[in-house]
């Protein structure tokens, strides 16, 4: 499905004015864009900084394992479970200022993290900051689809770049500010959720207006442009089960990475904590250079091509990495965050296309399955840590890529574009 047919719908412009309508609009709108990958960048960033934290929270609050998972698993559930509501919700009865208010959570929940001296509090400040995320994502997902002009891959990989960009630097700040600063300087980073909502207003504002201009006619018009679904609910129903359970193999992994890599280097190696955070660093820049790849690759050869590579080609490198020497870890975590992250681009955009004209429910409900597999994924490996080891959780996790074969399943042509009138 191509950019041009989901353009197809849009209501004409007089020909006299489309010269200076249409670049009006192509600066208005690419500003747009560009502001919401920078909030994605300040949302990601502060999203990261709690797996940033747990070393310190572990030696402070003697927590084990198995508590520092569930911190995981309340931090990301509430992101998870709010997210496909908020993306339906929006679809049908848009927010424009709603960006902002979600933003608002999240300084709420960082400034009681800087502060929390206790284990229920803990858990509730990242409940906050994943009730944050689960507004942000899918209405943002949908304001750049509208800010698209009808490029609407060059907007979701801005936007999906921003992310990537904020969740590498968290670790990264992490390490040269609240490592050695302690817990409260957390309560530091509340300016970039106060930056963010500023910028989020302004965008507020814009889709507003533009909201204001569109007739309710063009509006369905180019909501119904996506495409006209070939495959009987049934198909449909399985094929996104089956997504489900690619990012469910996907993100599990990707949790013993992100959640436990630090614990991991440190007990198998003796390292630094402060090193430990720069090597998560490497594997997040990963997970953005894999994610800008997908997208260009999968643009030309195809989602499930991309599936394929990106789920069952990690596998030969998970299998060594528990083996490896302390270089080589390195460089097959990197590798691993590489080819998993390219899934992502690949999935969304294939359910897009299994679900057309819900653009807010598909990314909510496939960025919150990801927050919440991710989140139940650490809580389960967090005990197995416990009882068999942090080394146990790399031998075992590997073996979940092989779900990757389902891809198999799935239908090659999930829509037919829908021809221009």
């Amino acid at each position: 499905m191509t950019d041009n047919t989901m353009a197809a719908g849009t209501a004409p412009v007089s020909a006299p004015t489309a010269p200076s309508l249409t670049a009006a609009a192509d600066s208005t709108t690419f500003a747009v864009i560009l502001s919401l990958s920078f909030c994605h960048l300040l949302n990601d960033m502060m999203q990261s900084l709690v797996p940033a934290l747990y070393p310190i929270l572990k030696d402070s609050y003697a927590l084990s394992f198995g508590q520092i998972g569930f911190i995981t698993l309340a931090f990301q559930c509430t992101a998870s479970m709010l997210q496909p509501v908020v993306g339906m919700y929006t679809d049908k009865k848009p927010q424009p200022y709603s960006l902002m208010v979600g933003m608002g959570f999240t300084l709420v929940g960082l400034l009681l993290m800087s502060q929390a001296n206790s284990y229920p509090l803990i858990l509730f400040a990242a409940a906050l900051i994943g009730m944050g995320s689960s507004v942000f994502h899918p209405e943002a997902s949908r304001v750049a689809r509208m800010a698209a002009g009808g490029r609407y891959g060059l907007a979701q990989s801005l936007f999906q770049v921003g992310g990537n960009m904020g969740s590498a630097a968290g670790p990264l700040l992490a390490a040269f500010i609240v490592v050695p600063a302690g817990q409260q300087s957390i309560v530091w980073f509340s300016a970039a959720a106060l930056v963010a909502m500023i910028v989020l207003f302004q965008v507020g504002h814009w889709y507003k207006a533009r909201r204001a201009t569109q007739k309710p006619a063009v509006r369905k018009g180019a909501a119904a442009a996506g495409g006209v679904v070939t495959l009987s609910k049934g198909r449909v129903g399985v094929a996104v089960a089956i997504l489900v359970a690619l990012l469910f193999s996907k993100n599990v992994y990707s949790a013993s990475l992100g959640s436990y890599f630090t614990f991991y280097l440190i007990q198998k190696f003796g390292m630094e904590v402060q090193t430990a955070q720069l090597y998560l660093f490497a594997f997040l820049v990963g997970i953005v250079v894999g994610t800008i790849l997908g997208g260009l690759v999968g643009d030309k050869v195809g989602r499930i091509p991309v599936m394929w590579f990106s789920i069952l080609g990690a596998l030969p490198f998970a299998l060594m990495l528990p083996y490896a020497n302390l270089f080589w870890t390195g460089v097959l975590a990197v590798a691993v965050a590489i080819i998993m992250a390219s899934a992502f681009s690949a999935i969304l955009v294939y359910a897009q296309e299994l679900l057309p004209g819900r653009v807010g429910l598909v990314a909510g409900m496939f960025f919150g399955v990801s927050f919440g597999l991710g989140g139940l994924g650490a809580a389960a490996l967090g005990e197995i840590a416990d009882h068999a080891g942090i080394e146990a959780v790399y031998k075992v996790t590997p073996f979940l890529l092989l779900l990757g074969l389902l891809t198999a399943f799935l239908p090659k042509h999930p829509s037919t574009p829908k021809l221009p009138a």
